[in-house]
């Protein structure tokens, strides 16, 4: 189980999207808090747009007011929250409606633009992870 949660803490420092393998939600955040980052769980259920996901991520991340609701306030505010904390952070997006037909068209840009986020982060010294946790279906 050591090398499993190795394997997970290296993923993890190198940033940028984490694998939908990664195993179990909570090893994941204590995975992200052993390395020192702040992790933030993003409620993506009810959000079924591409403005409502936008919206969670800044309240779950405490954006500032003014957020501006686009994709270039999404990076102008990721980053500068990644640079805020001490090592970096996760941003865990729980239940994202990928398959959504108002949202499927937008989801590649929205983790373009964490990944742009993630690089910016690593050329900073700091970490930006994101996950995609989806409920099982039974």
């Amino acid at each position: 189980m050591a090398g499993s949660n190795d394997a997970l803490q290296q993923q993890l420092q190198m940033g940028g999207l984490i694998p939908d393998d990664y195993g179990d939600p909570g090893e994941l955040a204590h995975a992200a808090q052993a390395l020192g980052l702040t992790v933030f769980h993003v409620d993506c259920d009810r959000a079924k747009s591409k403005s409502a996901v936008l919206r969670a991520i800044a309240g779950a991340v405490d954006f500032p007011e003014y957020f501006g609701g686009n994709l270039d306030a999404l990076l102008d505010c990721l980053t500068t929250t990644v640079l805020d904390q001490q090592a970096g952070a996760l941003v865990v997006l729980c239940n994202l409606h990928e398959n959504e037909p108002t949202l499927s068209d937008h989801v590649g840009d929205i983790m373009d633009t964490f990944a742009d986020a993630a690089e910016y982060a690593r050329d900073n010294a700091r970490v930006l992870a994101v996950a995609r946790l989806t409920r099982e279906e039974s």
